[in-house]
């Protein structure tokens, strides 16, 4: 789990897919954060993305950074707990302008069952499930 944190931070952007019906949404996103040795990614409730996953939990996860991307397929489990809301907003202080750990609207979910490819034009993909 560790190197697909680092892969992502590195990057600073990747995409998030979910599902809105029958048809695919795809966005930049780029909190990423460990806590309590879980992947967690954040948004706000009000947001249709967060309405996407309360209806299919089911996300997928890709980046790019120059010779290599990452697509990780995982099952977004919202913790509404205030400490890993906390943690996260502590990671990203800029965040803390528009979120608070105690709003109504701070949301976070953990990746669970997760199966992460790294992929490139000239080697085995390695797979990291966590």
């Amino acid at each position: 789990m560790q190197e697909v944190y680092d892969y992502l931070k590195k990057c600073g952007t990747y995409f998030l897919a979910t599902e809105e019906g029958d048809q695919p949404r795809v966005r930049p996103f780029g909190t990423i954060d460990v806590f309590e040795d879980k992947l967690y990614i954040q948004t706000g409730k009000v947001k249709p993305v967060s309405k996407q996953i309360k209806a299919n939990p089911n996300v997928e996860i890709c980046a790019f950074a120059g010779e290599n991307w990452i697509r990780i397929q995982a099952v977004a489990v919202e913790d509404d707990r205030v400490e890993p809301k906390q943690h996260m907003l502590d990671a990203y202080p800029s965040l803390q302008a528009m979120y608070s750990a105690n709003d109504d609207n701070t949301q976070v979910f953990y990746l669970q069952d997760a199966v992460a490819t790294i992929s490139s034009f000239t080697g085995d993909p390695k797979v990291i499930k966590f």
